[in-house]
């Protein structure tokens, strides 16, 4: 499915069927294979993006899955970079991916994006992709969560969107998505936490202001089929 080299349906099926962290392990090595990763033209785009604002000593790529982004924050970051995530698998295969990359030592931490277990440690905080696994009652912890790892000053840079209308083809694809996501987690143990339309604009700006920080929206960088997707950077002040 996908790709030759992806999964398979009963592969999916099992992960869909397994928690959040085992789902993962099994879908690691071929999860680049999938839609589900970070498309290189987003990447491209908050790269140039970060390379505007100058380069920064250390950097968090929180919930980093394969690592997609990890070779854009070694280009931005002087000293230190760690990737953070559930899913021992996906870390595993990031440490490979990035092992002969430029730039400085990666270091991997499984941990809770929620309860992150640093303290004023880092300059710049990204996150791709990953917001659907944080229910929308945890979103105030992710905040506090992200708050507390920066320095004064760092930010926290991520791509978001808008709520699409209810009847629109997305806003239709992703409610029924989260409709039996939501009888499945219902029915079945363990849950698995995937949700669409989650920690949106502007929720999400509002949640970042509440927190204390200065936050940016900046549209249209990223071309089509992209173009209503937007970059947040939150500064903390």
């Amino acid at each position: 499915m996908f790709h030759p080299e992806g999964p398979t349906f009963f592969q999916l099926l099992r992960q869909a069927l397994s928690s959040v962290e085992e789902g993962y392990d099994l879908l690691a090595p071929r999860f680049d294979h999938t839609p589900f990763r970070t498309p290189d033209t987003i990447l491209d785009a908050v790269d140039r993006r970060l390379e505007a604002l100058g380069p920064v000593d250390a950097g968090l790529d929180l919930c980093c899955g394969t690592g997609a982004a990890l070779p854009l924050l070694r280009r931005r970051c002087r000293t230190r970079v760690v990737g953070v995530d559930l899913s021992q698998g996906m870390m595993d295969v990031a440490r490979r991916a990035v092992a002969d990359e430029p730039g400085p030592p990666v270091t991997f931490h499984r941990a809770d994006a929620t309860r992150l277990p640093y303290r004023e440690e880092f300059d710049l905080v990204v996150s791709f992709g990953a917001f659907g696994h944080v229910l929308e009652r945890d979103e105030p912890a992710l905040v506090a969560s992200v708050w507390e790892a920066l320095r004064p000053g760092g930010r926290f840079v991520f791509v978001t969107g808008e709520r699409p209308r209810a009847l629109s083809p997305g806003g239709l694809k992703a409610r029924a998505f989260n409709a039996v996501m939501r009888v499945r987690n219902a029915v079945w143990d363990p849950p698995f936490v995937m949700y669409y339309l989650t920690f949106l604009l502007p929720r999400a700006t509002e949640l970042l202001r509440q927190r204390g920080f200065e936050v940016q929206v900046e549209r249209w960088l990223f071309g089509a089929p992209f173009e209503r997707h937007a970059l947040v950077l939150a500064t903390k002040i």
